[in-house]
């Protein structure tokens, strides 16, 4: 199903989510630290919960991506499981375009949002971390989510097209 372009943003989507894999398993790491140092030294990792907040948002939207293109999304498909190839392929494109446009919103908004929390010089309460930091960290996984979405949605269309003029 994958052509070059398709290898090339799986490719990106796998470093993507592999980094936030990383990043999950860092916060998992200081999460431990600080719960040991509060109760064992009463001296919990400074702003703990503040780098968990930040950081997960991130982490979370570089597996988007990956997740799409391998087909891991949770879907439906009860009443669609007995039915023709092409009409899955119909509606997978149909859900792709959808997670396409969705991932483009996301996109945008995530990045206007942190434009505004820069401007308002926004930071964290402890550590003093500008909050748009960890906004803007989030834009790079949900623009991969909307070329993702579009790449399915055009190869699921292909499919469902070359399935009908097969069948002829």
């Amino acid at each position: 199903m994958f052509g070059p372009s398709g290898r090339v943003l799986l490719a990106v989507a796998k470093v993507l989510a592999i980094a936030g894999g990383l990043l999950f398993v860092g916060l998992v790491a200081m999460s431990i630290v600080s719960i040991v140092g509060r109760k064992l030294f009463s001296a919990p990792v400074p702003g703990d919960v503040e780098l968990l907040q930040m950081t997960a948002a991130a982490a979370a939207a570089a597996f988007f991506a990956y997740c799409h293109l391998n087909h891991g999304d949770v879907k439906v498909d009860f009443f669609t499981a007995a039915a023709p190839p092409r009409i899955n392929h119909a509606l997978d494109a149909f859900g792709s375009l959808l997670v396409g446009l969705v991932g483009t919103v996301l996109t945008w908004r995530v990045y206007v949002g942190a434009i505004g929390t820069q401007e308002a010089g926004e930071a964290s309460a402890i550590l003093d971390i500008p909050v748009w930091w960890a906004q803007i960290a989030m834009v790079p996984g949900f623009a991969m989510l909307a070329l993702a979405g579009f790449y399915m949605a055009a190869c699921h269309a292909r499919e469902a097209t070359h399935r009908r003029e097969t069948r002829r």
